[in-house]
């Protein structure tokens, strides 16, 4: 599960997110706790931990005490605003930058979304 270049608690955290957005986990669910997940996956639970509070700072996860780690209300809404800035500024903006390099035009580029689409 781990073979990025990311550390592991950056990816874990990532993972999660990933979850939030499509809907694998919803706002109000309990995710595994920092022990589980280390056992789950071999990895060292201060790894985990970490992670899981990055989550927490970032208002993805919140802690019951004694109970666990829960998604937070709203944390849907707010990851995928965050991710649709990230998608337009770190992913769209370089390929049209290329396009444009290439010489290929909006409109290609359009019929082209299009017929995708129809796929």
């Amino acid at each position: 599960m781990f073979d990025g270049r990311d550390p592991i608690y950056v990816q874990i955290a990532d993972q999660i997110k990933a979850d939030v957005i499509a809907g694998r986990l919803r706002e109000g669910d309990q995710v595994m706790s920092t022990t589980q997940y280390a056992q789950t996956y071999r990895i060292n639970p201060a790894t985990a931990a970490k992670a899981f509070a990055e989550l927490v700072d970032d208002q993805v996860l919140y802690k019951r005490r004694g109970v666990g780690m829960f998604v937070a209300d709203g944390a849907t809404t707010r990851l995928r605003g965050s991710g649709r800035k990230e998608f337009f500024t770190d992913r769209l903006d370089p390929v049209l930058a290329e396009a444009r390099d290439l010489g290929i035009s909006v409109a290609e580029i359009l019929a082209h979304i299009h017929a995708t689409e129809e796929r």
